[in-house]
C-alpha cells in the first residue's frame, strides 16, 4: 500500500481535470491527477470538437470569452495546436422564426461583442452555396472555431505531467474519506492520496463521486451519436449547428465531415454505442442540410458518455457537506470550448483568488431538492 500526499487531488483526467491540474501546478501546488482510464479517453477525447461561444447561456459567456483568449495559445500551453482553427461557427435557420430567435440571441449577447452576423436570402446563398434549400439563413460567429479533441484532451494531461503533476492512469477511485483536516482518495490497488483539496472532475461519473459525501445531484447521463465521412471536396469552411438542435457538423482540412445528432445507449463496462434512431436521423438530416452528403460514405460511427443537467449549466462549486471538495462536472455536451478557462478558475477557487467569471447559475446549492442519477438515450441532440 502506498500513500501520496499532495495539496490537491483531482478525480478525472479529462479536459476539466487536466487543465485544472496544469493551472494549479503552474501556481506552485503539488497535484495528483487520477483517472480510471487513459487521460482524455472519455467525453473529452471523443466529442464533436466544436470550439464555440455562440449559443451559450449568458452565465457561461464570461468563461467562454476567457477560454477564447486561451485557445490560440495552445502551443505555448500544451505543446501542440490541437488542429485548432478559427473557422467560424454558423448556426443555421430553417424558418423565419428561427432567424428571429437568432436575432434575439444577438441582441441578448451584445455586451459580449461576439461579432454575430445574421445572413439570409441571396446574401446567404452567395456566401454558403452548399446548403440545401430548406436552410433560409444563419448567424455567423466569425471567430469561433473547431479543434481535434483526440489530440487536445490527452495533451493537457501530458503537459500537466511534464510540469510536475503526479498523473495516475488506470487507477480506479473507490471512495473519499476524511483524514484529519485532509481528504483521502482511496484507490482500487489499496493506495491512497491525502490532500488538502479534492476536485471532482469525473464527468459523467461526477454525481456518483458527489454522492460519496451526500451531495445528491440530478445528473442525466447521455450518449451522443457522431459520425465521420470519407474525405470529400470542400463543402463548408465553418463549423455548423442548427437553431433548435438536432444536427451539427464540421469539415476538417483533410476533407472528412464530422457530424452528429441524437443519442445512443449504454453498454456494460462504462461503454456506449451509437443509437439506431440517431443514425437514421443523421441519414435524413445531413443531406437536407448539405445535399452533397447524400452520396458520401460514412467511415465510422461512435458515441461517448456525457453528463447533463436539465438547465444545461454545469455544477462548479464547493460541496456544502465537504467544504474542501470542489465539484466541476455536468457540462451538458458543451464543455470542450470552456474547459481551459474552467481549469484556471478552479485553480483560483482553491487558492482563494477572485473568480470574476463565476456565476451562481453553476452553484451546487441550486439543486436543493436533488433527485436520483438518470441514464437517458432518447432526447434530441444539441449543437455540441
Amino acid at each position: 500500500m502506498s500513500r501520496i500526499v499532495a495539496d490537491v487531488a483531482i478525480v478525472g483526467a479529462g479536459l476539466i481535470g487536466a487543465s485544472a491540474a496544469l493551472a494549479l501546478r503552474r501556481a506552485g501546488l503539488e497535484v495528483v491527477l487520477v483517472d480510471r482510464d487513459a487521460s482524455g479517453a472519455k467525453a473529452s477525447g471523443v466529442n464533436f470538437g466544436g470550439v464555440r461561444r455562440q449559443g451559450r447561456s449568458l452565465a457561461q459567456l464570461p468563461l467562454a470569452q476567457r477560454a477564447h483568449a486561451i485557445w490560440p495559445r495552445l502551443c505555448e500551453l500544451i505543446g501542440i495546436d490541437g488542429e485548432y482553427v478559427r473557422s467560424g461557427h454558423l448556426k443555421l435557420a430553417r424558418t423565419p422564426a428561427d432567424l428571429d430567435a437568432l436575432r434575439a440571441y444577438k441582441e441578448r449577447t451584445a455586451a459580449f461583442d461576439l461579432g454575430l452576423e445574421i445572413i439570409e436570402g441571396d446574401a446567404f446563398r452567395r456566401r454558403f452555396p452548399a446548403f440545401g434549400p430548406e436552410i433560409v439563413g444563419g448567424s455567423l460567429c466569425p471567430e469561433d472555431g473547431q479543434a481535434n479533441p483526440r489530440l487536445v484532451a490527452p495533451a493537457f494531461a501530458q503537459a500537466a505531467a511534464r510540469a510536475g503533476v503526479h498523473l495516475l492512469e488506470g487507477a480506479c477511485v473507490l471512495g473519499l474519506a476524511s483524514a484529519g483536516e485532509r481528504l483521502r482518495v482511496e484507490l482500487d490497488d489499496g493506495s491512497r492520496v491525502e490532500s488538502d483539496y479534492v476536485v471532482n472532475a469525473a464527468g459523467a461519473w461526477g454525481a456518483e463521486v458527489a454522492a460519496w459525501v451526500g451531495d445528491r445531484l440530478p445528473l442525466m447521463v447521455k450518449f451522443p451519436t457522431m459520425a465521420v465521412t470519407e474525405p470529400l471536396p470542400p463543402l463548408v469552411s465553418v463549423s455548423i449547428g442548427i437553431e433548435g438542435g438536432g444536427f451539427y457538423a464540421r469539415q476538417v482540412a483533410r476533407g472528412n465531415v464530422v457530424m452528429g445528432g441524437g443519442f445512443g445507449s449504454a453498454l456494460p463496462a462504462y461503454r456506449s454505442r451509437p443509437g439506431r434512431a440517431a443514425i437514421a436521423a443523421l441519414g435524413r438530416n445531413a443531406p437536407q442540410v448539405l445535399p452533397a452528403l447524400a452520396q458520401a460514405h460514412i467511415v465510422r460511427f461512435w458515441s461517448g458518455r456525457e453528463g447533463y443537467f436539465e438547465d444545461k449549466n454545469p455544477v462548479i462549486g464547493f460541496s456544502p457537506r465537504a467544504p474542501r471538495l470542489l465539484h466541476a462536472f455536468g457540462f451538458s455536451g458543451a464543455g470542450f470550448q470552456i474547459s481551459p478557462a474552467v481549469g484556471e478558475m478552479l485553480a483560483e477557487m482553491i487558492q482563494g483568488l477572485p473568480t470574476p467569471e463565476y456565476s451562481q447559475a453553476f452553484a451546487v446549492e441550486r439543486f436543493a431538492a436533488a433527485g436520483p442519477i438518470q441514464e437517458t438515450s432518447h432526447e434530441p441532440g444539441a449543437d455540441t
